[in-house]
């Protein structure tokens, strides 16, 4: 069964830090790109960060960009997102998803649809 299950949410205060852990299992992760999501409540989904596993190319929305990294371990099957300097607006559930689609260089594109698998998310929440 291939499944991929987050972990690492939790509840931080302002320019805390917290690192996400993406789990896959049944398949290799080596074999995808990686995309992590947010979606905060009341709001679309939206596209943080992914990494290519071919080039090693990462790439970020300018949201997220200097704060957040992203990175594998493919021994572990797991890719991570360290996400420092938190802002109350960084809030939402935190999704991996993989897929064949290209994580490249330059203006961040690594949208949503036609990823294969997705995990179930994990909370974040960023408040004083």
């Amino acid at each position: 069964q291939y499944q991929l299950v987050e972990s690492g949410g939790g509840s931080v205060q302002p320019g805390g830090s917290l690192r996400l852990s993406c789990l896959a299992s049944g398949f290799r992760l080596n074999y995808y790109n990686i995309g992590w999501f947010r979606q905060a409540p009341g709001k679309e989904r939206e596209g943080v960060s992914c990494i290519n596993s071919g080039t090693g190319i990462t790439n970020y929305a300018d949201s997220v960009k200097g704060r957040f990294t992203i990175y594998k371990d493919d021994a572990k099957n797991t890719v991570y997102l360290q996400m420092t300097s938190l802002k109350p607006e960084d809030t939402a559930v935190y999704y991996c998803a993989v897929g064949l689609r290209d994580c490249a260089a330059g203006p961040y594109y690594f949208p949503a649809n036609n990823l294969d698998y997705w995990g179930e998310g994990t909370e974040v929440t960023v408040s004083p």
